[in-house]
C-alpha cells in the first residue's frame, strides 16, 4: 500500500478515536480543503463543501464523550489519485451525555491524493439495518 495512504488512514483512525471521546478536531483535519468534499452522515446530514462538512463533523463530535470509534476495513483500493475504504466503525460511546452504548456504523470513505498527500473527500455512513434474511 502507498505509505502516504497508510499515514492518511492512520490519521483518520486517530481522528475517529478522538471523535468518540468528544474531540472532533483531529477527524475534521483529515478533510481536503475543497468545495467538492461531501458527507452523507449516519445521523442524517448531507453536506457539500469543506466548511459545511467540517462544521457538521464538529457538531457530531460534540455529541460524543467517554468513548472511542475504531475502524475495520474490509476493502481498501486505489486507482490513480483516488482511493476508497469500505468497512465498519465500532466502539462504545456516550451520546448527548447518556449511558455508554455500543455503536456500529457501516462506512465508505473516499480519499483524493493532493500533492502527494491523501485527504478525505467523501464519507457515507449509516447504521446497519437488520438482515431480513434472518
Amino acid at each position: 500500500m502507498d505509505p502516504a495512504l497508510s499515514r492518511a488512514m492512520a490519521r483518520v483512525a486517530d481522528g475517529l478515536a478522538a471523535m468518540g471521546a468528544g474531540d472532533p478536531g483531529p477527524y475534521a483535519s483529515c478533510w481536503a480543503d475543497s468545495p467538492d468534499v461531501t458527507l452523507f452522515g449516519a445521523w442524517g446530514p448531507v453536506e457539500k463543501g469543506h466548511h459545511a462538512v467540517t462544521r457538521t463533523v464538529e457538531w457530531v463530535g460534540s455529541r460524543f464523550s467517554d468513548g472511542r470509534l475504531v475502524p475495520r476495513y474490509d476493502v481498501v483500493d486505489v486507482s490513480g489519485d483516488l482511493a476508497y475504504t469500505v468497512g465498519v466503525e465500532r466502539g462504545t460511546v456516550r451520546v448527548d451525555g447518556g449511558e455508554p452504548q455500543e455503536m456500529t456504523l457501516r462506512v465508505t470513505h473516499v480519499y483524493r491524493r493532493v500533492e502527494g498527500d491523501w485527504w478525505l473527500v467523501h464519507r457515507h455512513a449509516d447504521v446497519p439495518p437488520a438482515d431480513p434474511r434472518r
